[in-house]
């Protein structure tokens, strides 16, 4: 695909940015800080309030696997099963991952962040007990999905770079893919990505985003 350049971030942790692009995998003002707030604070615990026994997460963008590995690290706290589908049309090298600093960041051993990397692709893999990952490689605009995810993790590269990925149309299939009550949230903030949402039948809100952004959007499909 594009060159990639390794960058640390703000808390420590990396990212890595396209100079083509300019434009960053992660938020420059912390990486493990910005997943940790969108996806697992106000997506995975805000959606766990529930006390769900199990859950099932589609995250659009798997990316340097970061937000699954922070999500694997929250079902090894609690007593639920997680089901988590990522999807990724573009997968970044080995030898690019075994750059990223997340492990030691987060202070566990470089093999249980590489184990999702080296997952196999298309084909569900259990990674421990609570956690089964199911990697698909394909472009965002040929997933299909009905009702069968209660979360969705929306981290795909911004509407400036990449704006056929922010359309209603996307969103509707977003829409489709969540279960009555299910739960959407992404980094994103901009009005367009927020009337997107609204117009495909989401109720959306904004609400405080993370370090170094003002907000961030959490939507729901309706019961």
């Amino acid at each position: 695909m594009f060159k990639k350049e390794l960058r640390i971030t703000d808390d420590g942790s990396h990212t890595f940015h396209i100079p083509e692009w300019k434009e960053h995998y992660h938020s420059k003002h912390g990486a493990i800080q910005e997943a940790l707030h969108v996806f697992i604070k106000e997506g995975l615990q805000y959606r766990l309030q529930n006390k769900s026994t199990s859950i099932d997460i589609l995250e659009m963008g798997f990316g340097t696997g970061l937000n699954c590995l922070l999500s694997y690290l929250e079902s090894e706290k609690g007593s639920y099963s997680m089901n988590y589908t990522a999807i990724e049309a573009y997968p970044l090298a080995l030898d690019a991952v075994k750059l990223l600093n997340f492990y030691k960041e987060l202070e566990i051993p470089q093999s249980e962040f590489l184990k999702f990397h080296e997952a196999p692709w298309n084909t569900a893999i259990s990674l421990s007990e609570n956690f089964t990952l199911t990697k698909k490689q394909s472009l965002f605009e040929t997933v299909t999905f009905s009702e069968a995810f209660d979360l969705i993790y929306y981290d795909a590269f911004g509407i400036r770079v990449q704006p056929e990925l922010w359309t209603a149309t996307m969103m509707e299939k977003m829409y489709q893919s969540l279960k009555p009550g299910g739960l959407f949230v992404t980094y994103a903030s901009n009005g367009e990505t927020r009337r997107n949402l609204q117009q495909v039948n989401f109720e959306v809100e904004k609400i405080k985003g993370p370090p170094g952004k003002k907000e961030m959007i959490r939507a729901f499909k309706p019961f």
